[in-house]
């Protein structure tokens, strides 16, 4: 029997739609939910459903996506053939996507052991959200925000990739507020930050979900439930990415330090009362 229902699995396909690409934590948020729902946030299965679930949310991205990757990948392929190709900034732009991923598969493997175990409490949760949410403020007010897309570097992407590792090893401080925060750090604009972090989780979520999907469907969650988790996460999550991308072109991220603060602070009072367990 599947440690999680297809109900459970569409309402955790909402959240990770939702949370995947805002600067929220979408791994903090699933973690919160299942333990609403009495399902065991450290079983192996559970685990690898929500990495899973997550590929659900890459489709998004690469459809919304679409005519930028397919440009990119294009560069890419030509500059393979053709020397002279390789100058532009679409090619380079494709290796540097592939080079900044590497850190985070090095340290994911390596540290997988504690991801899935003592870093995956829900301790350590509350305090990435709230410790996350400095960083991102920190990083909003020091940015100049005067660098735009065409202005990324070699080096801008491997600390914007590097930074991934964050969010792996201290879930809760969320993938896409380490990356958008480095991004504003290197003085990025809100919009560049944001679609960096966008081309830079398509490898490593995609490869996670792979990765992980053996280990969900053998240890004790069924194929309805993932798919039903995938399918509702892909639909939500492109309505996510079109609201987010404008809302930065206008906004600060203050709204999501805020949010995150809450969060966290809520979910240390509901772990103190013994209302979710770690």
């Amino acid at each position: 029997m599947s440690v999680i229902s297809v109900g459970q699995a569409a309402v955790l396909g909402v959240v990770e739609g939702v949370t995947e690409f805002l600067p929220v934590s979408s791994t903090g948020h699933l973690k919160i939910v299942e333990g609403l729902m009495n399902i065991p946030v450290d079983d192996d299965s559970v685990v690898a459903f929500s990495a899973v679930i997550q590929v659900g949310a890459i489709a998004a991205v690469l459809l919304y996506f679409f005519k930028d990757i397919v440009r990119i990948v294009t560069a890419w392929g030509r500059g393979l053939r053709n020397r002279e190709e390789r100058y532009h900034h679409d090619y380079k732009f494709a290796w540097w996507v592939i080079y900044a991923t590497i850190p985070i598969v090095i340290v994911g493997l390596a540290a997988k052991p504690l991801i899935d175990g003592p870093l995956g409490s829900l301790w350590v949760v509350a305090a990435s959200l709230i410790v996350g949410s400095g960083v991102m403020w920190c990083a909003d007010q020091m940015g100049r925000h005067k660098r735009g897309e065409d202005d990324v570097t070699f080096k801008d992407a491997m600390l914007v990739g590097s930074s991934q590792i964050l969010a792996l090893l201290f879930p809760g401080f969320s993938r896409s507020g380490a990356t958008m925060s480095t991004g504003l750090i290197l003085d990025l604009d809100r919009v560049a930050a944001t679609r960096l972090s966008f081309f830079l989780g398509i490898p490593a979520l995609t490869g996670a979900g792979i990765y992980e999907l053996k280990d969900a469907l053998g240890a004790g969650v069924g194929a309805a439930p993932l798919a039903v988790g995938t399918i509702v996460s892909f639909v939500v999550a492109y309505g996510s990415i079109a609201w987010l991308l404008k809302f930065v072109a206008k906004h600060s991220f203050n709204a999501f330090v805020i949010y995150r603060i809450i969060i966290g602070l809520l979910l240390f009072g509901l772990l103190g009362t013994g209302v979710l367990n770690s």
